[in-house]
């Protein structure tokens, strides 16, 4: 399936920004804030993407409340788009036959006819270490998500193992379980939860999913010992 709106990455993987080319009058939704520069001829409107139920559900997953819509005024214009952090992005067509899952970060923009709802996870999220939510993504037309790092695809036929700090997104086709490496014992479990290895998502069946080349929660432990502490 082809793009409905005509779009480039460039400055990938490391630092990749998104170029989306409307057509007159043709729409386009942002995440908020992620807009680093457009053509005069384009109208922005900030909105609550699917109400206030949703929109509470966006901000608990730990994305915004608001979203931002591009707009191209009767002409056609661009639209220049930067997530926040460093890292790749990647498109995806959504032609109504499966849904994405996707980390609660990774949202970068969508076509009107895509629905993106939070979902929570439970345990699943909890012991991932990661937010206890992600997006579901469904419908038809456009969809961008990004990551922290390159991202990497991987077809899965069968069963494959991820550790869950390098998850971006997957398609809904493929069931999934997290668990600590090894199986479960007091040892493993306080490493996984003290130390930050062990965790990993099972994934089984037949589908795509993303993994990015870089753990955020890996760096920001390295950076921890470098910040400024104030002193009394």
């Amino acid at each position: 399936m082809s793009a409905e709106i005509a779009y480039s990455i460039g400055h990938d993987p490391a630092y990749a920004s998104l170029q989306l080319s409307l057509r007159p009058n043709q729409t386009v939704t942002v995440e908020a804030g992620a807009m680093a520069a457009m053509d005069s001829c384009i109208d922005m409107k900030s909105k609550m993407q699917g109400g206030l139920t949703k929109g509470i559900g966006r901000l608990v997953s730990g994305e915004s409340l608001f979203t931002s819509e591009f707009t191209a005024n009767g002409q056609a214009g661009d639209v220049y788009v930067s997530p926040g952090v460093p890292g790749d992005i990647k498109h995806y067509a959504l032609d109504g036959s499966c849904g994405l899952m996707v980390q609660s970060s990774g949202f970068v923009a969508a076509g009107q006819c895509v629905d993106i709802n939070s979902k929570f996870q439970g345990f699943k999220g909890f012991f991932s270490g990661e937010s206890l939510f992600l997006l579901k993504v469904t419908g038809k037309g456009d969809f961008w998500f990004s990551s922290f790092g390159a991202i990497v695809e991987i077809p899965v036929s069968g069963s494959y193992v991820v550790d869950t700090g390098y998850i971006v997104a997957f398609e809904d086709t493929l069931d999934y379980r997290v668990e600590v490496l090894n199986g479960l014992s007091f040892k493993n479990l306080k490493t996984s939860l003290l130390g930050g290895e062990g965790l990993v998502t099972h994934f089984s069946g037949q589908g795509r999913l993303w993994i990015q080349s870089r753990n955020v929660y890996s760096f920001v432990n390295f950076i921890n010992p470098f910040r400024p502490v104030k002193n009394d």
